[in-house]
């Protein structure tokens, strides 16, 4: 296969390759971020309000560097039957390579998935007690309902939307669209997990009767959270850039292209440049092409092989692949399986 399957997955952090190019950034030492001291000036592409964040609150930087991971997961898995799915480059500093130079719905998705990341990440970090300056959410509990207790670690999402804010839209404060497109799609991620917590419970009793139920406030699963966003990057609008003279000069903004449709919220993503088709290989826009890559003849979706080759066609070869099969369960308490060579048609792009 070639290296459009692949899915390399360092620590990463926004930077900026240069005044008109967004992208995100990877270094080596990344790799062991979770595990070792952090050197805030070794790490590549920081602003000064990042580096000073970085330096002011290191304890939290491994999850910051866990949710853009847990982002870029999230996206390669969403868009695996796309013609993009999400590649990641090795040993790059612009990770996605030129595709988030441009103000695409691709850019779109990376930034609101990566900062969600963020803020989710923090969030249950937080929670599970591993840093010492945030903890448990004690503001919005409320009076319990009927047959229930507030009970357990309410995770503070506030807390990780902060923290994504704050490191995340560090580098967007330039007067221009593209800074504005950011900032508006990194807010959409992160108001994602607000507008999707919800109680969490459990039961407490002789043979779990739930005489008592103790409830707190939880983040949705990230997957849940993947979903909607990928729904939002179907749905993005799409805008048309404005100059305005201020007093701080000419300044950027978006609008809405087409009036007629309904103007975008806070919630929905925006982009202003159209996407290239990632049919074949092209070095300026990033594309890898979809060549070799697996497509489901049985789909007339995307991830079909009529659409996803791009009209080329495709080759089907056999596969012979070994698997448990047969499997008995044994009191007490085992599984026994036998292994069996099933035969498999492959399907890749020509």
């Amino acid at each position: 296969m070639d290296q459009a399957t692949t899915s390399i997955v360092p620590e990463v952090f926004l930077v900026t390759r240069a005044p008109t190019k967004w992208s995100l950034a990877l270094g080596q030492q990344y790799s062991s971020l979770g595990s070792q001291p952090i050197l805030c000036g070794s790490i590549p592409g920081l602003v000064p309000k990042q580096l000073r964040f970085c330096r002011n609150y290191i304890e939290i930087m491994p999850s910051v560097a866990e949710g853009v991971k847990l982002g870029i997961q999230e996206c390669q898995h969403q868009f695996r039957g796309r013609r993009w799915n999400c590649t990641t480059i090795k040993d790059n500093l612009a990770i996605f390579g030129p595709v988030l130079d441009k103000a695409t719905r691709e850019s779109a998705f990376v930034h609101a998935i990566a900062s969600a990341g963020v803020a989710f990440a923090v969030t249950r970090s937080c929670a599970e007690g591993t840093s010492t300056m945030c903890g448990c959410d004690s503001h919005h509990k409320g009076p319990p309902g009927e047959g229930w207790k507030w009970g357990g670690c309410s995770e503070d999402a506030e807390f990780g939307v902060l923290v994504s804010r704050e490191f995340a839209d560090a580098r967007e404060n330039r007067p221009d669209a593209r800074s504005a497109m950011n900032r508006h799609n990194n807010e959409a991620g992160r108001t994602t997990i607000l507008d999707h917590m919800h109680l969490r419970c459990k039961c407490h009793g002789l043979s779990g009767s739930c005489e008592v139920k103790t409830c707190w406030w939880a983040q949705p699963d990230f997957r849940m959270l993947g979903d909607y966003l990928k729904d939002k990057y179907d749905s993005a609008s799409e805008m048309v850039v404005e100059k305005h003279r201020e007093s701080r000069g000419w300044v950027e903004t978006l609008r809405a292209k087409y009036a007629f449709f309904k103007h975008p919220t806070e919630r929905d993503m925006v982009y202003y440049e159209g996407s290239p088709n990632f049919c074949e290989p092209n070095q300026e826009t990033g594309s890898f092409g979809t060549r070799d890559r697996a497509c489901n003849l049985s789909s007339h979706g995307i991830e079909g092989c009529d659409l996803l080759c791009c009209g080329r066609g495709h080759n089907t070869r056999t596969e012979k692949r070994k698997e448990k099969c047969h499997c008995i369960f044994h009191w007490c308490c085992y599984v026994s399986c036998q292994e069996c060579v099933r035969v498999y048609d492959v399907h890749t792009c020509k």
